[in-house]
């Protein structure tokens, strides 16, 4: 079952802060420091390790340096410091994780973007891509990034103007590709 990891932020950050988290984005990281250094968050939670699951089931493993809420002007949720994300299979199988050196969200927008080193692993195709950022739009259950991609696996190497998933990223395709290099042990 594909719940989308916008709902899987929102059900952990329900589940730590007793309160449903509310998800979208900002473009402009400066003036989001900006409003943080302008306006005290309404929570602040150091050190956070957050697990979701169903039915007794692990789903999804969030760790987190720093994670603040605010509910003015409008509701959000940064994680400044960087986030881990882990998310498992039925079988606790390790099946993705996402590495990003930030991350916002806002709830008037339904949408949520990592940024700064993005690295996702996707541990079914053998595929390592990197990026400068991700979006997830929850509205339209689609995760894209506009930026350049590379995409590691094994022993071929693939560049992009960007890319376009569905949540689960089985439907992965790098946009404007760019370049395909096979390396040989040789």
């Amino acid at each position: 079952m594909n719940i989308g990891w916008r709902k899987i932020f929102a059900s952990a950050s329900f589940s730590f802060f007793l309160f449903p988290f509310f998800f979208s984005c900002s473009g402009d990281m400066k003036d989001i420091e900006r409003f943080s250094r302008q306006n005290p968050p309404d929570q602040e939670v150091k050190k956070a390790r957050i697990h979701r699951s169903e039915q007794g089931r692990l789903q999804v493993e969030i760790d987190a340096p720093l994670i603040t809420r605010y509910s003015q002007p409008s509701p959000r949720t940064i994680y400044p410091r960087g986030v881990d994300l882990r998310f498992y299979d039925e079988h606790k199988k390790l099946k993705t994780t996402i590495h990003a050196q930030r991350a916002i969200s806002f709830d008037d927008r339904n949408v949520m973007k990592a940024s700064d080193s993005v690295v996702v692993v996707d541990y079914a195709s053998g595929d390592t891509i990197y990026l400068e950022d991700i979006v997830w739009r929850d509205d339209e259950d689609i995760i894209f990034s506009n930026h350049p991609v590379r995409s590691v696996n094994g022993r071929r190497l693939t560049y992009g103007d960007g890319f376009t998933s569905d949540e689960s990223l089985a439907n992965l395709r790098i946009t404007h590709q760019r370049g395909v290099i096979e390396f040989n042990d040789e």
